[in-house]
């Protein structure tokens, strides 16, 4: 059978699936499916997605089958990706398998779990969970009888490596938030297999995931907090925006239920983002002057992006939550024992790996006594653990596991 040749129209600086630049391991074409396409079932067949459904968004699981989860969130991104990508003539295949992808290396118990598996980490090259995504699609993920990891497209891996922006100066020298401790390891070591041009920005599908999860996160954990009671509407009137679209909703719907007014309030602040985002992506992309995927990538900026306007919002929105909710008691208490919980796992399993599962027990035999892959063996197997188990092995461990509440 032919190669898979169909393709809807494309802007010229869209990624084109037919121009890949590839895989690190080289595979037949699919007759049926297009590259990204393919990366995109990938990820959706892989153990690293089925276990974003218990791992934390914001809440925790047990508070209630209604609040989102790692899972439901990328699902969310996926959908506000490939409107972005559609409107704007990109590959929305890719910007969906970018969208799926870019929670995958995330801890039990959400940022928590990242922040002490970091620390954990510090004397081993630390944690970022932007790594521990690539670490996921090009190691830790075995299905295939040829390959570890997924195998996955050029521009799947440097959209998830690069999303938020290069990880390089033009210089060699690391951005910003790289600095002071320079790049993760992970992301070192798998550079020099497979170059992704850590300097340049990545495709325009993957700015789109980006700016996607902003849209995803602003909305939805608002949604979240007035549904758990955690932020009230009285104190989103704070921002001037969600006042006004509240003052809208009263206007047309007055006595409106509550519950129907969190989503016209949600739906009205997604609709206003994506449609924002499209508007100055296209005036952006007109005036860059970009006819190639490669033009997009020797950009100073990302061309994917809001207005000034709506970006002011996107900060008004972001300080709020942290203030009113992330910070919010009930969750800081949560965040306390969900710590306590990675804390003690982390030291056991480094003592005695043999308490790990065969495969992984085995696997740090095998290393010796090198404590550095030791240690990251262990960060992986508990990286890996969705909440419920993390849980679970602490009870195993220690006749003891914490309430969350």
């Amino acid at each position: 059978m032919q190669a898979f040749t169909f393709s809807p129209a494309r802007a010229p600086y869209a990624a084109i699936a037919a121009k890949s630049r590839g895989r690190l391991i080289a595979e037949p074409a699919s007759p049926t499916r297009s590259e990204f396409q393919r990366d995109r079932d990938r990820i959706i067949h892989s153990a690293a997605f089925r276990r974003l459904a218990h791992k934390t968004q914001v809440f925790v699981p047990h508070e209630g089958d209604h609040f989102r989860t790692r899972l439901t969130h990328s699902i969310e991104v996926g959908q506000i990706a490939r409107a972005l990508s559609r409107a704007l003539g990109l590959d929305d295949d890719l910007a969906e398998a970018l969208a799926l992808s870019h929670d995958l290396g995330h801890t039990p118990f959400g940022h928590t779990g990242e922040d002490v598996l970091d620390e954990l980490m510090l004397p081993y090259g630390g944690f970022d969970h932007n790594a521990q995504a690539l670490r996921v699609v090009t190691k830790l993920e075995r299905r295939y009888a040829g390959f570890d990891g997924l195998n996955l497209t050029f521009e799947t891996l440097e959209g998830l490596v690069k999303h938020n922006g290069p990880l390089l100066e033009a210089d060699g020298t690391p951005v910003p938030r790289y600095a002071k401790r320079g790049l993760p390891a992970v992301l070192i070591e798998y550079d020099a297999a497979q170059n992704l041009d850590l300097s340049t920005f990545a495709s325009a599908e993957a700015q789109a995931a980006a700016l996607a999860d902003d849209i995803a996160y602003d909305a939805h954990d608002i949604d979240d907090g007035l549904r758990a009671g955690i932020i009230t509407f009285q104190q989103i009137s704070e921002v001037d925006f969600l006042r006004d679209i509240g003052s809208e909703i009263e206007s047309l719907y007055p006595g409106l239920e509550p519950a129907r007014t969190i989503h016209e309030l949600v739906r009205r602040l997604i609709t206003h983002m994506i449609e924002d985002a499209i508007e100055e992506s296209k005036r952006g992309i007109v005036a860059s002057g970009v006819a190639s995927i490669d033009d997009v990538r020797a950009q100073k900026a990302p061309l994917i992006a809001f207005s000034e306007a709506t970006s002011s919002v996107d900060k008004m929105v972001k300080s709020f939550l942290f203030q009113n909710m992330y910070r919010h008691q009930r969750l800081t208490n949560v965040r306390v024992q969900a710590a306590e919980v990675i804390y003690r796992l982390f030291p056991r399993f480094f003592e005695k790996p043999e308490l790990m599962p065969a495969e992984w027990a085995e696997a740090a035999a095998r290393v010796g006594g090198d404590e550095a892959r030791r240690a990251r063996l262990v960060c992986d197997y508990i990286a890996g653990m969705t909440d419920r188990f993390a849980i679970a092995e602490h009870r195993r461990l220690f006749d003891e596991a914490p309430e969350l509440s």
